[in-house]
């Protein structure tokens, strides 16, 4: 099952925070849920960061534009990007990260569906942080 609604926060944990050893993400963000599958020992989901800070040119990343940041309850006078090539995952049901708040918003399907297309060509040589212990 494929969704696109960004939390209310997320304390996303990067993988240069996670080389040195840190269990905890800097800060909470609200992060873009792009894939939720089923599994037997509960259901995984990814998590994109969504940040204030312009990615650097090489990085798997996407601006957001005004009408997909209203749609998803973002703040729409600032620049913001989902990053796609660096990404948590956890398992829903057995997370002590995960918060049963509902989302804020929702991006439309025309914007978020050819992101998730991409990043599944991509995957194998993105950079996932789990999350689940």
């Amino acid at each position: 099952m494929t969704t696109s609604r960004p939390q209310p926060s997320f304390a996303s944990l990067s993988l240069a925070s996670r080389s040195r050893k840190r269990r905890e993400g800097r800060k909470e963000r609200p992060v873009a849920v792009g894939v939720r599958t089923a599994r037997a020992d509960g259901d995984s989901v990814l998590f994109f960061p969504i940040t204030t800070k312009q990615p650097e040119r090489d990085r798997f990343a996407f601006e957001i534009p005004a009408i997909e940041k209203r749609r998803a309850g973002l703040d729409a006078d600032r620049h913001l990007w989902i990053i796609m090539d660096e990404f948590n995952s956890d398992v829903i049901g057995h997370s002590f990260y995960l918060e049963p708040e509902p989302p804020i918003g929702r991006f439309s399907k025309d914007f978020f569906l050819p992101i998730l297309r991409e990043f599944i060509a991509r995957r194998k040589s993105l950079s996932e942080v789990s999350r689940h212990r």
